[in-house]
């Protein structure tokens, strides 16, 4: 891969990171309630569902996925489920409890798993990947390795902006300290993960 083709491709992972979806709303919510380190656990989940969308392009089953309406809506409707639900329980959640309660003792590998979950029911990206990633493929030059080097870079952009989100909603992590701060944080990402459901379970391959 050539430094111009990298230096195109390092731009457009950029304008996609710092788009607002589904990871963000996850980076924001568990940074604003838990601090950053335990949204770090999440942040590594999307970066691990990245890399198995990537893994798949790169295989050609993105491209089975884009053409199949069937596996489209599959992956679609469960992801959209899968955050409208997500969005429930953090709008149910007790605030006496919060999360912990919700994702078990092991708080920081269930923020992780939610990252994984996030991610991958979303078809929509594994599709956008795979009408972008091949525009930055040299023909000419081994494949693996540049494949290798988008793979960093999209995580390394992408783990660098949903750090920015999380540690911006930790600094007003004091604001939740009180049970009713505490309840109104849980209605509101609760909302915008039910949104973002609806979103998606709405949404077209386009």
């Amino acid at each position: 891969m050539s430094l111009h083709l990298w230096l195109g491709f390092l731009a457009a992972a950029l304008v996609v990171a710092v788009s607002p979806g589904p990871g963000a709303v996850l980076s924001m919510s568990v940074g604003l309630r838990h601090g950053y380190w335990h949204a770090l656990a999440g942040i590594a989940g999307l970066q691990t569902a990245l890399l198995l969308q990537l893994s798949l392009v790169a295989t050609g089953l993105g491209a089975l996925l884009a053409a199949s309406e069937t596996a489209f809506l599959v992956v679609k409707l469960a992801g959209a489920g899968y955050l409208v639900w997500l969005g429930v329980r953090k709008w149910r959640a007790r605030v006496d409890e919060g999360e912990a309660a919700a994702l078990g003792p092991d708080v920081p590998e269930g923020f992780y798993r939610q990252g994984i979950l996030v991610n991958l029911g979303n078809p929509k990206a594994i599709v956008f990947i795979a009408a972008l990633v091949p525009q930055f493929i040299d023909p000419a030059r081994p494949q693996l390795l540049q494949f290798l080097i988008i793979a960093a870079t999209m995580c390394s952009v992408d783990t660098l902006v949903m750090s920015c989100y999380a540690l911006l909603a930790s600094r007003f992590r004091g604001m939740t300290s009180s049970p009713r701060a505490a309840l109104l944080q849980n209605r509101i990402f609760g909302g915008l993960f039910v949104s973002a459901g609806l979103l998606l379970a709405v949404s077209s391959r386009k």
